[in-house]
């Protein structure tokens, strides 16, 4: 992996692709920078939106990179890709946008993608005087939340329905890249062998907005 702190990075293509015409357009707004050689082109996901990903560019000091993210030498102009932004990135390219006034501006054509939005389930309430819910809620609180334990983890029951299991996942499972394999391999497996008569276990989490937002790029 290439990272702003490591000598292999030259050996590691770059994450994105800037044109020359952009390159000289940030190179002229750098060079009215305060002290400009300290300063790198930052450029990262700030979110999504209509299904595209939006962005934040900025210029910010070459050594408040951290060793997550990516120091691209770039002809003069160093570019830092913070850690969670470079498989979002990668690939993309930094262009000069000119319309037809003659008026240019900078756009980032990226061919990656957000990942669609989980499909809003409509569940049931929970009922816990339920005894299949009441079952299921005992062996998450007996079995599966202190295995998790050791990570942050927890799972929580959010509905059952036609004997399916509903479950969110929270602390360090929400997000993580192994949560998909924490569900099926483990909490599935630790509530299939107490309750053999479940339809499916179900993870209705919502991975982008936890505390280690990676678990979309895992699944690419």
């Amino acid at each position: 992996m290439m990272t702003g702190m490591t000598e292999d990075r030259g050996a590691v293509g770059p994450v994105l692709t800037i044109t020359p015409e952009a390159r000289a357009t940030v190179l002229d707004v750098l060079a009215a920078e305060q002290d400009p050689e300290a300063l790198a082109l930052w450029l990262e996901v700030s979110g999504a939106a209509a299904g595209t990903y939006t962005y934040d560019m900025y210029f910010q000091a070459l050594a408040d990179a951290t060793p997550d993210d990516v120091v691209q030498p770039d002809d003069g102009l160093p570019v830092v890709v913070p850690g969670p932004s470079v498989d979002r990135l990668r690939g993309a390219t930094l262009d000069l946008a000119t319309d037809p006034s003659g008026d240019g501006g900078l756009v980032i054509v990226n061919p990656n993608t957000p990942p669609a939005p989980a499909r809003a389930l409509d569940l049931p309430e929970l009922d816990l005087a339920d005894p299949f819910a009441a079952r299921v809620v005992a062996v998450l609180d007996e079995q599966v939340n202190p295995s998790i334990a050791s990570h942050g983890g927890r799972a929580e029951l959010v509905a059952v329905a036609d004997a399916s299991v509903y479950l969110r996942l929270s602390g360090g499972c929400q997000g993580c890249g192994m949560a998909k394999a924490t569900l099926s391999e483990g909490i599935e497996v630790l509530l299939r062998e107490a309750i053999p008569e479940i339809a499916e276990v179900v993870d209705v989490t919502d991975h982008d907005d936890g505390v280690n937002p990676y678990y979309a790029t895992a699944e690419r």
